[in-house]
Parts: structure tokens; sequence; C-alpha cells
């Protein structure tokens, strides 16, 4: 099973911890640079927009990048699976730092907004690779101690992420936001290079790629997803550019089916889905996707419109549920050795419930310590959920099909966050609609906050759709406990543990 803390006989076992430091390290600013780019940006908008133009399609600067990591997860998590880990964390690091670069020399954009693509094309393999690996690096027992870490590093970057983005965008030049992924990436890059060493595996003859497979996941997802986050926003749901992009996607959907299929070495195979333990916790998780829409998108405009705080008072008390939560996952093993991953994910996701269920009960307008209360309770209870499951599938699977497990549920989480920020836009957007008489969105709200002070009709309306969102967020999780009770099975099949790819 082999402990992180060397030893010194004869110097081999401490030169194999010293490697699987090395490589940990290097899996941490991996994750790094995938978990800021998805909140650096999003300060340095007005800079961006001011320099280049293009502010009717800025929201690309999100949505591509969002798209792209999402439909590559799935090919990244087979080709890790083919060829190792290694080749397959290099040349998404390798990607993502080109995509860096290319943002940082964008003349216009339409340009910008491309070369984001190419950045998400390399975060999704950062994403998915970087979780397999740390599976791959530590035995069952010890898998939450380098998954707590993951979790800091995200919960660092999300807090960080706004400031940093605005500190660079006010006193230097928005392309540092993209330029300082480089030497960051370069350390990354070297530390893999030099201390990642996965062993070899038996040949099994020439090795067959299923592209057919992989352009046509990318061909769908794309659609599908093109058509959630656009529909509603830059046209309305039942438009012919939304009916187009939903009918494609349905189409490709059935390509998809048919060369996954016929395929010798399928994308995504259909043991994904037949099992129940990997079927359980990707419907889980994408439920988990879902709900999580209602704290990041919505609750910063509810501290403001709502509560009257300033932005950062408002990030704030969005930020403390990404203290707790990772303390919460390096504690679930305490629970789950007792009393298996389903129930310690049944107990955590019932809990979140139920914190999501009391946001609409807030007093109104209310204290800001109050909103925060919930949010620290949420980030503890989905701690509790989601770090189990994961090691639960990661520990149900051999070495050759960890890669495509992990990925998967990866991008049902990433699905869901999509769907959700759809679905409850529209939520929020009809409510207010209807308190307002039709006049306005959540769009011409956050305007206002820029304007001046929001009128009481307004700031009522805004209370009464983030509750709406709530409730939905709070039926999410009464989903993914109802899914986990009925399709999951009451203990997880764990697999022997393979040999740690890191020893010298």
């Amino acid at each position: 099973m082999g402990s992180t803390r060397p030893v010194t006989r004869d110097g081999r076992r401490s030169e194999a911890g010293g490697r699987r430091g090395a490589v940990v390290a290097a899996l941490m600013l991996a994750m790094a640079l995938a978990a800021l780019d998805s909140t650096i940006v999003s300060t340095a908008v007005p800079q961006i927009v001011g320099d280049l133009g293009g502010f009717s399609y800025f929201s690309w600067l999100f949505s591509g990048y969002l798209l792209a990591v999402t439909v590559s997860l799935p090919v990244y998590g087979k080709l890790s699976d083919t060829f190792g880990r290694k080749p397959v964390l290099v040349a998404g690091a390798a990607l993502f730092l080109l995509g860096s670069l290319l943002c940082a020399l964008a003349w216009n954009m339409a340009a910008l907004v491309a070369f984001r693509v190419v950045q998400g094309l390399g975060g999704g393999a950062l994403q998915g690779t970087v979780q397999t690996l740390a599976a791959d690096l530590y035995p069952l027992e010890e898998r939450p101690k380098i998954q707590a870490r993951l979790s800091t590093v995200w919960a660092v970057s999300a807090v960080a992420g706004p400031g940093v983005g605005g500190l660079l965008a006010g006193y230097a030049d928005w392309r540092w936001i993209f330029l300082v992924n480089l030497p960051v990436g370069a350390v990354a890059l070297w530390l893999i290079v030099r201390h990642l060493h996965e062993p070899e595996r038996e040949a099994r003859g020439r090795t067959r790629v299923d592209w057919a497979g992989a352009c046509a996941i990318f061909a769908c997802g794309g659609v599908l997803l093109t058509g959630l986050v656009q529909g509603g926003v830059a046209w309305p749901w039942l438009s012919a550019p939304s009916l187009a992009l939903f009918g494609a996607g349905i189409a490709l959907l059935v390509v998809v089916v048919v060369v996954e299929r016929r395929a010798a070495e399928p994308i995504i195979p259909g043991w994904v889905w037949r099992r129940r333990t990997i079927a359980a916790v990707n419907l889980a998780l994408g439920a988990l996707g879902l709900l999580m829409v209602a704290p990041t998108v919505f609750l910063p405009t509810y501290a403001q419109s709502v509560l009257g705080l300033a932005p950062v008072a408002a990030g704030f008390v969005l930020s403390v549920w990404t203290l707790t939560w990772p303390v919460s996952a390096a504690l679930s093993q305490h629970v789950y050795r007792r009393i298996g991953f389903r129930n310690t994910a049944m107990l955590g996701i019932g809990a979140a419930a139920l914190v999501l269920f009391a946001f609409p009960f807030l007093p109104y307008p209310g204290r800001a310590w109050q909103p925060a209360l919930l949010m620290c309770l949420l980030g503890a209870a989905l701690g509790l959920f989601q770090l189990p499951l994961i090691i639960g599938v990661q520990s149900s699977v051999a070495w050759e099909e960890r890669g495509t497990a992990t990925a998967s549920i990866l991008f049902c989480r990433q699905t869901g966050q999509t769907v959700g920020a759809a679905l409850f836009g529209a939520v929020a957007n009809g409510v207010l609609a209807a308190r307002l008489g039709g006049a306005g969105d959540l769009d011409s709200v956050t305007h206002a906050l820029d304007v001046g002070a929001v009128p009481e009709a307004t700031r009522r309306a805004v209370a009464d759709a983030v509750h709406a969102v709530y409730l939905g967020a709070a039926g999410a999780a009464a989903l993914a406990f109802l899914v986990l009770l009925v399709l999951a099975p009451r203990r997880f099949p764990v697999l022997e543990d393979q040999p740690e790819p890191s020893s010298p």
C-alpha cells in the first residue's frame, strides 16, 4: 500500500516519497491553473472590452472555455487509459499554456474567444487527468489526503481569482492574467516530466483510437451545450436558433450512440452506464452541478441588491463555503469507513437539501451573517457528499478504466452546471418578470447595481427570484439523494490497489 512518509532504507523509499511529493506539487499547480482560469477573468472584463471591443459576445470568454472543458473530458479520460496519464497530462498542460500565450496576444474579441477555446481544450486534460492521477498515487485509505489538497486548491482559487484578476487588470494589464500561467505551468510541466514515472504495462498490440467517436462527442456536446448556454440569453428559447441547435444536438446524439456501439475501443464505453455504482454517481454528481448554480451564480446578486453589500463583502458571503468544503472532505474518511460511501454521501446531500430549503425562509432583507452561515453549512454538507462518491468510483475500477470513470463523473458534473445555469436563469427571469410586470430581468438588475441604488420593488423581486432558485436547488439535492437510495449499491465494490505509478 505504501506510506507517503519516506524512510531511509537503502534510500529507495525516501526517493519514492520525494518523487511522489514532487508529482503531488505538480498536480496542485496544474489544478490551480484550471481552477484560477474559471474565476480570474471575470473582474477584468471591463478592461478587456475597453481594449478589444466586442461587448456583444464577451460572454463567450466564459462559455467557450466551459464548453471546451466539458466536451473534452470524456476524450481525455479514454486517452489516459489507453496511453497512460503522463503523456495526456503533458500534452494537455502544453495546450493550455499555448492557449494562454495566444490569449495574451489576442488582437480582437473574436481571436480571444477562439484562444479561450484552445485553453479549455487543455483545461479538460488538466481537470480529468489530475483527478485520476490522485487516485493512482495513493492507496484507498490515503486518498482523502490528496483529494482534500486538491479541494483546497479550488477553494483558494475561488477566493483569490477575482481579486488577482482585478489587481492585474487595474495596475498592470489584462494580458498578464494569461501570461502568469506560463511560469506556473512551466514548473508543473518540469516536475511531471522529471518525476512522474508510470509502470510499464503489457503490450496489447496496435492501439485503436476511436477518433470518429471523439469527433461525434465534440460535435454533439458543443451543439447541445451552446443551445443551453445561449438559449434565453442571445435568443429566445423557442426561437429558430434554439430549435435548430437542439434538433441538431439530438441527431448528433443518435450518431454518437451508433458510432460508440460499433467502435472497438469506444470513448464512452457502455460499462460506464451499465455498472450501477458509476451510473448512480454520474447522475448524483450531475445533480450536484445543477444545485451549485444557485449559490455561485445568484447569491452575489442577492447579497448586493437585497442585502445592500459592496462587491467585496458579497464575495465573502459566497466564499465561506470554500472554507468548510475541503475541511469536511478531508474528514469524510472517518465517516465512510464506518457507514460506507453511499450512506456518507446520502448524509451529506440530505443535509445540503435542508440547508438549501432553509434559504427562502431567511428574514427580509436580513443580515449578511445569515446567508453566510447557510453557505458555511452547505460547504460542509457538500464536502461530505462529493468526495466519498469520487473515491468510491475510482476504487471500484481497475487502472485501465479509472481515467474513463473519473472523466465520466466530472463530465456529468460540468454538464449539470451548464443545464442548471440555463434552467435556473429561466426561473429567475420568469419570477422577476412576474413581480415587475414584465419589465426587467437579472441582467438589468446587475446593471442597476453599477449605476446606483436598487428600488425597493426590485429588491423584493430579486429576493423572490433567488428564493425560487434555491428551492429548485433543494429539489436537485433531493433528486441526488433519491438516485443514491434507489440506484447505488449499499456497498461499493472496491478493487485491490494498483502499483504506484510514481515508484522509481
